[in-house]
């Protein structure tokens, strides 16, 4: 099972990956986490994803993608893995299919995570980070709008939108609901289905 998580700061793509991760069983790899091991193990790539992350700007595809490329050539994802933070442009959706083997880029379906903007806003606000201001979370939802909303296109043919607001437990069944009417997990014990 090869999915794709997107949409915009703060619509719970972390916390669905991780409920995702456990039902499904593989790897959940978060753009996020890459960064911060790579800065905390200040390794060349870290440094040069750490100037941009200092100003909230995203970083360059070519330091995002050799992680995620060197992160897909571990062993653990030959049966799947969930990419929450990459994609975030065609130009990275091109990257990836490249980096993967079977048609389109062997990614079975992309879920979009979708809720209103004061909605994202007042969560990362409540999240309490530093980096969190207002200014730097409305930034990041316009970056998200220009640059990543244009994937919606690329994966149309394997697109799932979710509705985000509730509860984590509320959009999890959305997403479970989703799943099994593309018949990517079995309506019963909810096992990945092989096509």
């Amino acid at each position: 099972m090869r999915l794709v998580l997107i949409g915009p700061p703060g619509a719970g793509k972390g916390t669905q990956a991780a409920i995702l991760r456990d039902d499904l069983g593989v790897p959940h790899i978060s753009t996020g986490d890459l960064f911060r091991d790579h800065v905390s193990r200040r390794t060349a790539l870290g440094q040069d994803a750490q100037r941009y992350l200092d100003t909230g700007e995203l970083v360059p595809d070519h330091i995002t993608g050799e992680m995620i490329r060197r992160r897909l050539a571990e062993p653990d994802t030959r049966r799947g893995f969930l990419l929450d933070g990459f994609p975030r442009t065609v130009r990275q959706a091109e990257a990836l299919g490249s980096m993967l083997p079977g048609a389109d880029g062997g990614i079975d379906a992309v879920l979009e995570f979708t809720a209103p903007e004061d909605v994202v806003v007042a969560r990362l606000l409540g999240r309490g980070r530093a980096d969190d201001t207002e200014q730097v979370i409305r930034h990041r939802q316009q970056i998200y709008r220009s640059q990543t909303a244009p994937l919606l296109a690329h994966y149309a043919d394997r697109l799932l939108t979710i509705q985000a607001v509730g509860s984590a437990e509320q959009i999890g069944e959305r997403v479970r609901t989703a799943l099994r009417e593309r018949g990517l997990v079995a309506s019963e014990d909810e096992s990945v289905a092989r096509p």
